[in-house]
């Protein structure tokens, strides 16, 4: 009888497990990773797997936060000017003051720039009764009109010691054994780490998660049910503009120089890569398991089509198809839903 009852439960798990939106994504980036392994042979090489996790670390934090986002049946598209002008702001001022010190430093002054900038978006996505879209569209334009204007920004070469020396810190070096090349992990991989299991921890067990899963699905029954919205909500946004801002100094660090647009126009790659993970664009669904593998769909077709011999100006094309696809898919699941919806009723 238990035995009987093992196989059901396997059973079910992996009816549920193919039906999910994450196994078809795991099933796409395991045929694209032996397309290019095939064509290449360099895919699977220890050096080109660390480049990946390389060039996940920025982009994979800004999913964290726009899922965290979408989910709560938002759409937040103001996190890389949000970032930009974080970091600006805090290279500048480090740099024109002369100051030194521990990596500490630069990250509590964006962890706090990020936070005041996301208390900014959370005041008015709380208190107005407006699309997310539009007013994150608004506060985009403020924040880099700030940069620009107000700090009047330009590029710094020379960004404090402490950054520089955090972003070519590594965890360990990847060597290549037929051609030599060595790509190292970084340390600020640990950071993704963390934050993702941070992110999954609240989203999971703690009431403000439920909470913005409960918004997301229906914020009028969120609030019969004695959820606190606004609240939920503005916390929601200072928590993404943290995110973002970390992420941004990352990248400045990595890049050992501040590039103040460097960060702008990242929103569109992110968000698809949130929805090709299986969060609904109408919010209340999604997993940050799909947002990773989005993720990680995204980085390999951005970063391996040189390895296929494919002209880098065809990333725009397959950025948008993938962009185009995860939207459309994510709308049928919306559709899907509400039929079924409908069809119970």
């Amino acid at each position: 009888m238990n035995a009987g009852n093992a196989v059901n439960g396997v059973k079910k798990w992996l009816a549920k497990v193919v039906r999910s939106n994450e196994f078809y994504v795991l099933l796409v980036i395991l045929v694209l990773s032996l397309v290019i392994q095939v064509r290449s042979g360099q895919f699977y090489t220890a050096n080109n797997l660390v480049d990946i996790a390389n060039a996940m670390v920025v982009p994979g934090l800004f999913a964290v936060g726009a899922y965290m986002v979408i989910v709560s049946g938002g759409i937040d598209v103001s996190f890389p000017a949000l970032a930009s002008l974080a970091v600006y702001a805090t290279t500048r001022y480090l740099v024109d003051n002369g100051i030194e010190g521990p990596i500490f430093i630069p990250f509590a002054m964006v962890i706090v720039l990020g936070a005041i900038l996301g208390a900014f978006n959370g005041l008015f996505t709380a208190r107005l009764a407006l699309p997310t879209l539009i007013i994150t569209l608004g506060t985009s334009s403020v924040f880099s009109g700030v940069m620009q204007g107000a700090l009047n920004s330009v590029q710094i070469p020379d960004i404090p010691d402490s950054m520089d020396e955090f972003g070519r810190a590594t965890l360990f070096v990847a060597t290549n054994r037929q051609s030599g090349l060595t790509s190292s992990m970084p340390v600020s991989f640990l950071l993704l780490v963390a934050v993702v299991a941070i992110v999954f921890f609240v989203m999971r067990y703690t009431m403000f998660g439920r909470g913005i899963y409960a918004i997301g699905g229906d914020e009028s029954a969120a609030a019969r049910a004695g959820f606190k919205v606004k609240q939920i909500k503005f916390w929601l946004y200072v928590i993404v503009g943290v995110i973002a801002a970390i992420a941004g100094l990352i990248r400045t660090s990595m890049m050992g120089q501040m590039h103040p647009t460097n960060l702008l126009g990242m929103e569109m790659m992110v968000i698809a890569a949130v929805v090709l993970g299986g969060t609904a664009i109408t919010g209340g669904t999604g997993s940050l398991t799909g947002v990773m593998l989005g993720t990680l769909l995204i980085t390999i077709v951005q970063n391996s089509m040189i390895l296929l011999g494919i002209p880098t100006f065809w990333q725009g094309f397959a950025l948008g198809l993938l962009i185009i696809v995860g939207t459309g898919i994510s709308a049928y699941q919306v559709t899907r839903a509400s039929g079924r919806l409908r069809a119970a009723v």
